[in-house]
């Protein structure tokens, strides 16, 4: 109705196309320049196009503006992925065992149910047997196969990650993008690093609901706070920079994000938060939380390394990618279900209102019976009844532990963000019963603890619905005791970006 025509492909092996699929590969890429070639000299066409789509096509629509087309004028991808590796698929090098299974299986039956072979057998059977060929043989099988039996080119980062993740090409976007993402996104973790990126280059946005990757894709609660339905940004985006049009675009803010606790969007002038601080808060074994460093003799806690924390709790909503949200259980909003298994660390409740913008570092020290193990780190708020209410969370596999500081994000003189190679030649193997630090990356929220409230830190061996070590990594952690060390020698502790509270 406003003048813009829409052009939707199936990439190469899925849905009704040819080929094989490669999910992002390099072939698949060099596609995306010839559709583009393609509409933008259809008789449709004035040779403007913009890019956008939610999930895969919002991967694609960053993926092809890297490309540098010259009809493409502007971007507006919907909660696209950054990083492959740790955004989701290998998490803290673990293998995430419910929603890629859940989208290899949804990929491969799309692609086995084109209705082409009933309309016109001669061309949609031997598709059809093309892409059961290559579920079975060349991609979607072989794939998880891997991962789940630790095949280094897989289950370690790569060039095969490197490829399909928009992160890495995001310096050469030069066209105005819009960035939408959801604090309970699949790719929560990297959506606000795409907008530092591509501010440098470009005019960027980002837009941060309180939302599940099903959520985003409708922008979900939209209109509320002076934030529009999510249609009409986007068109109000296309319309100055596709069109050329007026539209004040380029004064919508920077930064709109959605704010737990306040429970409303709040608007900032960069992210991260220009304003923010680093704050370090320290694991005492009374389960205390505060800045006080901790004394000589404060006791070891302790945990079973079960691969089943986290089973149900908001966990399982986020890796489901919202689908498990549709089950109205307790558990999924209070994580006191899932803590049983943990070890749990609050403040005293709080004076004044904490406020929390950006990512959260985790240095545990800790030791284990079993020849590996994991750090599941999860970060709530806790009300004056006793509800925890979880904001973020991270996962570590400990021989995984290595850090690059050139890449890990420091604020002030303190690492809040390690960035983990994730390589073969980066493992470190665990020592049984010897204490080592392990940083643990908690992706980053917005989240205001208010007075009379805790914030609370849980410390476990998983958390299952985001990750599972791969079979050999699995069976060296098994039935392990988890130690957390948290004395004036090895101080446990985590770093908070804080906020000044206006």
């Amino acid at each position: 109705r406003h003048g813009y025509a829409t052009v939707v492909v199936d990439v190469r092996g899925t849905g009704q196309s040819e080929g094989i699929w490669e999910a992002f590969g390099e072939t698949e890429q060099a596609d995306y320049a010839e559709v583009t070639e393609w509409a933008a000299t259809q008789a449709f066409s004035n040779g403007r196009i913009g890019l956008y789509g939610v999930s895969y096509l919002g991967i694609t629509a960053v993926l092809t503006a890297a490309q540098n087309h010259p009809a493409v004028k502007a971007a507006f991808p919907i909660v696209p992925i950054g990083d492959g590796y740790r955004d989701i698929v290998f998490t803290g090098g673990q293998v995430n065992p419910t929603f890629i299974p859940l989208w290899l299986g949804l990929i491969t039956a799309l692609g086995v149910t084109n209705p082409t072979a009933l309309t016109d057998p001669a061309n949609g059977l031997p598709t059809v047997l093309e892409h059961l060929t290559n579920a079975a043989l060349r991609f979607q099988a072989p794939l998880l196969l891997d991962a789940i039996s630790g095949d280094p080119e897989i289950a370690y980062d790569g060039a095969f990650w490197r490829a399909r993740s928009p992160l890495e090409v995001l310096d050469r976007v030069r066209v105005p993008t819009f960035v939408v993402g959801g604090l309970r996104d699949l790719f929560q973790r990297s959506e606000a690093m795409s907008y530092e990126r591509l501010k440098k280059n470009v005019p960027a946005k980002l837009l941060m609901g309180p939302w599940t990757h099903l959520d985003a894709a409708f922008g979900a609660g939209l209109p509320r706070d002076g934030v529009p339905l999510l249609n009409q940004i986007q068109l109000r985006w296309f319309d100055q920079y596709v069109k050329g049009l007026d539209v004040g675009a380029d004064t919508m803010p920077n930064v709109t994000q959605w704010v737990y606790g306040a429970e409303r969007y709040v608007t900032a002038r960069d992210w991260p938060h220009p304003d923010a601080s680093a704050q370090r808060l320290f694991l005492h074994a009374n389960g205390g939380l505060n800045s006080e460093a901790p004394g000589a003799n404060e006791a070891v806690s302790r945990a079973l390394q079960v691969p089943i924390g986290g089973l149900c709790s908001a966990s399982t909503v986020q890796w489901t990618a919202g689908a498990a949200g549709y089950i109205p259980l307790p558990c999924f909003e209070n994580s006191n279900a899932s803590d049983r298994l943990a070890i749990v660390y609050e403040t005293a409740p709080l004076t004044a209102p904490m406020v929390i913008n950006g990512p959260i570092q985790a240095d545990i020290w800790m030791e284990s019976t079993a020849g590996d193990a994991g750090l599941s780190i999860r970060v709530s708020d806790v009300d004056e009844r006793g509800t925890a209410r979880t904001l973020t969370n991270g996962l570590q596999t400990a021989s995984l532990r290595a850090v690059d500081a050139s890449k890990s994000r420091t604020l002030g003189s303190q690492m809040i963000q390690p960035w983990h190679p994730y390589t073969q030649a980066s493992v470190q193997p665990l020592p049984r019963n010897e204490p080592v630090l392990v940083p643990v990356e908690v992706f980053q929220t917005s989240a205001v603890i208010a007075a009379g409230h805790r914030l609370r830190v849980s410390v476990s061996a998983s958390n299952l619905p985001q990750g599972v070590p791969p079979l050999p990594t699995l069976l060296q952690s098994l039935a392990g005791i988890l130690s957390i060390h948290q004395d004036a020698a090895r101080p446990s502790s985590v770093v908070l970006p804080v906020v000044p509270n206006p």
